[in-house]
């Protein structure tokens, strides 16, 4: 029989996997599949990191991100509340939060092995 999984706001847990400058909350993981919000308070950001083989995608429900990426992080986008980011796996970026408020991301990953990578910095070419 197939049940379906209910997680509450204050089910969530703190995610094992964690980048310095934001704060991650699990609410689903499976084999192929994570999901929880991502948290960044104002004026934050992330260090860099990859999410190995996991497919990512972050809904912005609160705040703003600024997302960082490719050859020497000069790729840069700016989601507002209502946007999705799609982050390929394999993609060093970091986040921040250039609002004056906290922002809240919904992420959804899909792939397998260890879902989290802090580097140093991005690709440089």
């Amino acid at each position: 029989m197939l049940n379906v999984t209910l997680v509450r706001e204050a089910e969530r847990a703190l995610a094992a996997a964690q980048t310095a400058g934001m704060v991650r909350e699990e609410a689903i993981n499976t084999d192929h599949l994570w999901a929880g919000i991502a948290k960044t308070e104002p004026g934050m950001r992330s260090g860099w990191h990859h999410h190995g083989e996991w497919e990512t995608i972050a809904y912005v429900i609160k705040g703003a991100c600024r997302l960082e990426c490719g050859p020497g992080g000069q790729d840069v986008y700016l989601a507002e509340p209502g946007d999705y980011l799609y982050i390929p796996k394999g993609a060093i970026h970091r986040e921040s939060n250039p609002t004056e408020g906290e922002q809240a991301l919904v992420i959804v990953r899909f792939g397998g092995g260890p879902v989290l990578f802090n580097v140093d910095g991005p690709m440089t070419g």
